[in-house]
């Protein structure tokens, strides 16, 4: 599937945004979002990061600063987010520390940029400290 985008007065097509995250333990696939933050992370792929967890989130920084975009606190388990704050993608699993509930809670306002397409649970294989790599599918 092709995708209209607009950025800046400029009109282009962009094909469906399936991206790649694996470490040395586990394999697993998302989609953007048509979002302008979700394009300008696509367009930086591919790129390797050390992985940090928060409860059941792991987040790592990126080669992009960008503004909140529609940022939110409310997120959900297999969400992809962009943490404007300290220049970091986020994939939620389950509980934060910041939790109430069940759902995952950020930090701080996130953008959610997309979604895990895969097993979610798998991501409870991932410490703080591997290194990951984000690739285009």
């Amino acid at each position: 599937m092709i995708r209209l985008l607009k950025e800046e007065n400029r009109i282009y097509f962009k094909k469906n945004m399936n991206i790649i995250f694996k470490t040395f333990k586990i394999t697993i696939e998302g989609k953007l979002d048509n979002s302008q933050t979700a394009l300008k992370i696509y367009e930086k792929l591919p790129f390797d990061a050390k992985a940090s967890t928060w409860g059941d989130e792991i987040y790592f920084e990126i080669p992009v600063t960008l503004k909140p975009e529609n940022a939110t606190l409310d997120v959900e388990v297999g969400d992809i987010a962009y943490w404007p704050q300290g220049h970091c993608l986020c994939i939620f699993f389950g509980r934060t520390p910041a939790s109430t509930d069940n759902k995952p809670k950020p930090a701080s306002e996130v953008n959610i940029v997309g979604k895990i397409t895969g097993d979610v649970s798998i991501l409870k294989n991932i410490k703080s400290g591997d290194k990951i790599t984000v690739t285009i599918k």
